[in-house]
């Protein structure tokens, strides 16, 4: 069994239009933020505080496909994928404090409308729709393919509408002279960026606690396991995420008689693999080492079990009493 402690793929696909999408959307924002200030119009600030989430998720995976490249060292053996999560909670409190500001703000404009240069909030927005535009097209080839692809060209789309929605409203100001159209659409862009942020921030944190990856449910993966015909009982199973894309997980197993523990191991390796997409995967095989947690064992077993948890590869044996493996694809 070969022991590839590279804990991270080393390469991604479509790279290269997350970099253009990511030039695209903050070279805009930057516009956005500006044109909103020239305007008056806060409902371009709440649009570029969307834009900015778009952007932020751009950058977390592209940080995420960098430091993926990034070997561990004798510091820090996992590497450096966790940057990936707290970048994105600061990045998550500062979107948050944008979103209180802007709700604050349209609870005032309420109060006093002001006036709003409905000309250039229109411009503003319709280059942000050709930039919206752009950056789709670009990210279309890869959306079924990659997952980071897919989330950011529906951000680029949820993007678009926004954009859509501006224009809108700078219609109804420069015909009508309604400005009040402006505090509600801030609201309503408020009101879709703060929960997504929140969703953000939720993630990240997961990560930081090693809370169960997005998308795998613990109960499946044990029962997946107990049922397995090599397999006894486990115990000591731990599933957490190294970062967002990345799933780990830990388990001692205990095999009936007659397995071949290496044999085992694989097929075990292959079913986490296939059924949960797990591939950083550490298992110990077990002849009659059951824990706490699998009494039933015993009576399979036909003897008490021991309840040390001495792990220690070099003990006399070692190699009769337990089987360490580590399997990673």
């Amino acid at each position: 069994m070969s022991h590839d402690h590279n804990h991270l793929p080393s390469e991604i696909r479509h790279e290269k239009p997350l970099w253009w999408a990511l030039g695209l959307t903050s070279s805009y924002l930057v516009v956005e933020v500006v044109g909103a200030f020239w305007t008056n119009s806060l409902a371009l600030l709440s649009d570029a505080a969307h834009m900015a989430t778009d952007a932020i998720g751009l950058m977390i995976a592209l940080t995420a496909v960098r430091l993926s490249r990034r070997p561990p060292d004798a510091r820090r053996t996992y590497g450096y994928a966790r940057l990936e999560a707290l970048g994105a909670v600061a990045n998550g409190l500062l979107l948050f404090g944008v979103g209180v500001y802007i709700l604050f703000e349209a609870v005032q404009r309420f109060r006093a409308p002001q006036a709003i240069a409905s000309t250039g909030m229109m411009w503003v927005a319709v280059f942000g729709l050709v930039v919206n535009l752009i950056a789709m097209r670009l990210l279309s080839a890869g959306s079924g393919e990659s997952l980071n692809v897919k989330g950011a060209y529906l951000e680029v789309w949820s993007d678009m509408l926004g954009s859509v929605a501006v224009i809108a409203g700078g219609l109804v100001i420069h015909f009508t002279g309604w400005t009040l159209v402006d505090p509600i659409l801030a609201v309503l862009i408020g009101l879709w960026v703060l929960p997504r942020t929140w969703v953000l921030l939720r993630d990240a944190i997961n990560v930081l606690l090693e809370g169960v990856p997005k998308g795998v449910v613990l109960g499946d993966v044990e029962q997946a396991l107990r049922t397995h015909e090599g397999v006894a009982g486990i115990h000591d199973l731990h599933v957490w995420a190294l970062a967002s894309s990345t799933p780990a997980l830990t388990v001692h197993v205990v095999m009936r008689d007659g397995q071949a523990p290496d044999a085992l191991r694989r097929r075990l390796a292959d079913l986490l693999h296939d059924r949960f997409g797990i591939d950083h995967v550490t298992l110990q095989v077990e002849l009659d080492h059951c824990g706490d947690d699998c009494a039933d064992v015993k009576d399979h077993a036909g003897h008490d079990h021991d309840h040390d948890h001495d792990h220690d590869h070099g003990r006399p044996g070692a190699d009769r009493q337990g089987h360490h493996g580590h399997v990673h694809r």
